[in-house]
């Protein structure tokens, strides 16, 4: 007969009280289902009530913030006391001290979430890219406690408690690397090719954003190609980035061509450069249904209605905003083709090709068709004048 130690005998007993923990661990249950609105850029938007307040607050969904926050004039406006704290956070027109609202509940549809610590930020410039008062982001703090289902095709967000989850068939499971904010590696080919580390980030409403840092240091890009100067918003207001295009994109086992590539001076290294390169946005992960399983390191992803959607490569090199219910020029880039349009700095836009709603997000969308002439009706001076547009392209 064989003989054990007894150390071996507790070593065996451990290893088989574990493989029996792995085997019976629960399984994830639905915890609530409900619908997303879903952004120019692929931006995800969740309506939530916040504690006692009665009034619905729009979130955006961001897996890109490594905590959950609140706009300061919602702050003000709700009566919402704050406290100062030390805390920075870092965006990409700086770095600011930001105060607490402490140990607070986010109601969701069929779901409370409790003992929310929200860090308060100026999100005005978000609301005035959408059009939209935008009241908070949705980012770490409530990730990590639940496996999140995103379905792009029916627009509905399924929360599960932790546990054991089949994925669909036919998927891809990534595994990024998680610090509060997933990290994925992927694999580029322009100039040549390279593979880097770069965010996970729904929140970002653009395809794919480099510091110019990285692009340089890898010769990443074909020097033949010419970047244009474009407006980017983020946290802390706006600046200018250079736009242009890269060959190849791979993600997981999915390959993209020609996308869309912002360039971002990165003055206060917001990328974490040299380890992470830039982020992956929503405008390209939006063609994907997937699970965010924080709690197991994956990221599931599908391809869905959108997958082969074709990328936004048109350039006016104007920057529109939603100020005091009316869109507005707010930038003119120089030799664009708004600017050889004759469209000028405070322009207010009336319609785009005939739609008058007055909708930003919808006259964003109908000048995204690159080498087309557009009409374009404007007030300047209180007097209607209408343009002719002509959009240029990146690509």
């Amino acid at each position: 007969m064989r003989k054990f130690s007894f150390a071996i005998l507790l070593l065996l007993c451990t290893c088989n009280l574990a493989a029996q923990e792995i085997l019976t661990q629960p399984q994830a249950k639905l915890l609530t289902k409900f619908r997303f609105k879903v952004y120019s850029g692929g931006v995800m938007i969740l309506e939530a009530r916040l504690g006692n307040i009665p009034d619905t607050l729009n979130f955006i969904l961001d897996t890109g913030s490594g905590g959950i926050s609140l706009d300061s004039s919602t702050c003000a406006e709700l009566k919402i006391s704050t406290t100062p704290s030390d805390t920075t956070i870092t965006g990409i027109a700086g770095i600011h001290k930001v105060p607490f609202v402490f140990d607070q509940t986010l109601h969701l549809p069929g779901l409370d979430v409790n003992h929310l610590n929200f860090h308060v930020n100026d999100y005005d410039i978000l609301s005035s890219v959408y059009g939209e008062k935008i009241d908070g982001v949705i980012g770490y703090s409530f990730l990590s406690r639940y496996i999140v289902k995103l379905d792009f095709d029916s627009t509905d967000i399924e929360v599960y408690s932790k546990g054991d989850m089949r994925y669909p068939n036919g998927s891809h499971t990534l595994r990024p690397i998680f610090t509060t904010l997933p990290i994925q590696w992927l694999h580029l080919k322009d100039a040549r090719k390279k593979e880097f580390n770069f965010y996970f980030d729904t929140g970002a409403g653009l395809c794919f954003l480099m510091s110019e840092q990285f692009a340089k240091d890898s010769s990443i890009l074909l020097t033949r190609r010419k970047p244009v100067i474009t407006q980017a918003e983020g946290i802390g207001g706006r600046l200018q980035m250079r736009l242009t295009v890269i060959k190849q994109l791979k993600v997981g086992p999915y390959t993209f061509f020609n996308v869309p590539t912002y360039l971002y001076s990165d003055s206060f290294n917001v990328t974490s450069y040299p380890f992470v390169g830039g982020l992956i946005g929503n405008d390209l992960m939006r063609r994907f249904n997937m699970v965010l399983n924080y709690d197991r390191h994956e990221i599931n992803i599908y391809p869905n209605s959108h997958y082969k959607e074709p990328f936004d490569y048109a350039y006016t090199g104007m920057g529109i905003y939603f100020e005091n219910g009316k869109v507005m020029v707010e930038d003119i880039i120089k030799d664009s083709p708004a600017d050889k349009a004759g469209i000028k700095v405070s322009d207010v836009i009336i319609a785009v090709s005939n739609n008058f709603s007055n909708n930003i997000m919808q006259y964003k969308n109908l000048l995204q068709v690159p080498n087309e002439k557009i009409k374009v009706v404007i007030s300047r001076d209180h007097k209607p004048i209408i343009i002719n547009l002509k959009t240029g392209t990146i690509n």
